[in-house]
């Protein structure tokens, strides 16, 4: 596994939230440590603005929208699907059916939202989730050697490259962003 490199970012904030020092949500950072990744708490950011949008949080840090990696929760026939998307992209709720052989996908309600990971919309991370969902990553986000992530919280985001957070996620790469017109 790469280490990633500590990043400087503008407007960030230290003040931690957990009892370790991190600014991370403290079961974000459990996850974190469980899969040995202890380095990456310590990389993760808090800002004083929210982070909830792809578009806030690349105003945060000061990077490219598509350098963000979006979790989003559907429902494929009820049950709870993970889609992890480049900030500059929409999912393809079509192309999300077919790659998980569905009759139906649908944006999954916030209290299924929070139910399903545990965390709040516009602060879920890509894993450590309270219960196990299926995930799918969209190619999107190997366009770059490092995205940010959610940390759990909307003010808080990490670094990592792109194929240790779709392993980490327990992933499946697919296609499912919206085809440009």
């Amino acid at each position: 596994m790469r280490r990633v490199p500590p990043v400087t970012v503008p407007r960030m904030t230290t003040s931690a939230t957990d009892t370790e020092g991190s600014a991370a949500h403290p079961r974000f950072a459990e996850a974190l440590r469980e899969r040995g990744l202890g380095d990456v708490v310590g990389q993760v950011r808090r800002f004083p603005e929210a982070t909830r949008t792809a578009a806030e949080a690349a105003a945060a840090i000061g990077c490219e929208l598509s350098r963000i990696c979006k979790s989003l929760i559907f429902a494929a026939d009820g049950e709870p699907v993970l889609v992890l998307m480049d900030g500059a992209s929409r999912v393809d709720l079509e192309r999300v059916r077919e790659e998980l052989g569905a009759a139906r996908v649908t944006r999954a309600k916030a209290d299924v939202v929070r139910e399903t990971t545990g965390y709040a919309i516009g602060g879920v991370p890509p894993f450590g989730h309270r219960t196990r969902t299926r995930v799918l990553a969209d190619r999107s986000l190997l366009a770059h050697p490092v995205v940010w992530a959610a940390a759990g919280t909307p003010y808080t985001v990490f670094p990592m490259p792109p194929k240790d957070l779709i392993t980490h996620a327990g992933a499946t790469l697919a296609d499912v962003r919206e085809r440009e017109a």
